[in-house]
């Protein structure tokens, strides 16, 4: 299980405002801090580790390339800017529609809390029903669930990256833990 600890918000936006003025330390703390979240949120999509480290690079590339070309760069949520680049780049690479590869995508749903009944349900799958019923969601719904549970993206982040508002989001999490349910009702009717 891989676990991810990405800065806080209040920290994330200091380094982005330093980035902006040209800060050397500050680009190459960014890159270090997000780097191998991106890389994981790639890897999950296209199933390639080499791509995937080519198409992080490439995000981190058009990040220094925006912050130098004064104002092109995030203003504000970096976090959610570079998952944005993240996703377009896998988008320019194979296209909307691609599905996520099953085998790698159990891989990184983290461990459930108490308190998520969402994650547990999900976590709680035989991997083969789970393998199933992940290959029957929208390539969208599985974005999300990546996103929400797999990367640990707050709702308004994931809106943002996928270019939806927080109740589409909240719609789009909702049936595709439902059409999980119903897959798993089906297979064990």
């Amino acid at each position: 299980m891989i676990v991810l600890v990405l800065p806080d918000l209040p920290t994330q936006d200091d380094l982005l405002e330093q980035a902006s003025r040209g800060d050397q330390d500050a680009l190459r703390e960014i890159y270090v801090a997000y780097f191998t979240p991106i890389y994981q949120f790639i890897r999950i999509r296209v199933g390639d580790a080499q791509l995937a480290e080519d198409l992080a690079s490439d995000v981190f590339l058009d990040f220094v390339v925006a912050v130098k070309g004064r104002g092109a760069g995030p203003r504000q949520n970096l976090r959610a800017w570079l998952f944005r680049v993240a996703r377009n780049k896998i988008y320019d690479h194979y296209g909307h529609d691609r599905q996520y590869p099953t085998t790698t995508l159990e891989e990184w749903l983290p461990d459930t809390p108490e308190d998520n009944p969402e994650a547990q349900f999900v976590r709680a799958l035989n991997l083969e029903n789970a393998r199933e019923a992940l290959r029957q969601l929208a390539p969208e719904q599985q974005e999300v669930l990546i996103l929400r549970f797999g990367q640990m993206l707050n709702l308004q982040e994931t809106a943002d990256i996928m270019g939806k508002t927080v109740s589409a989001i909240k719609s789009l999490q909702f049936r595709a833990v439902e059409r999980l349910r119903q897959h798993l009702e089906t297979a064990h009717g």
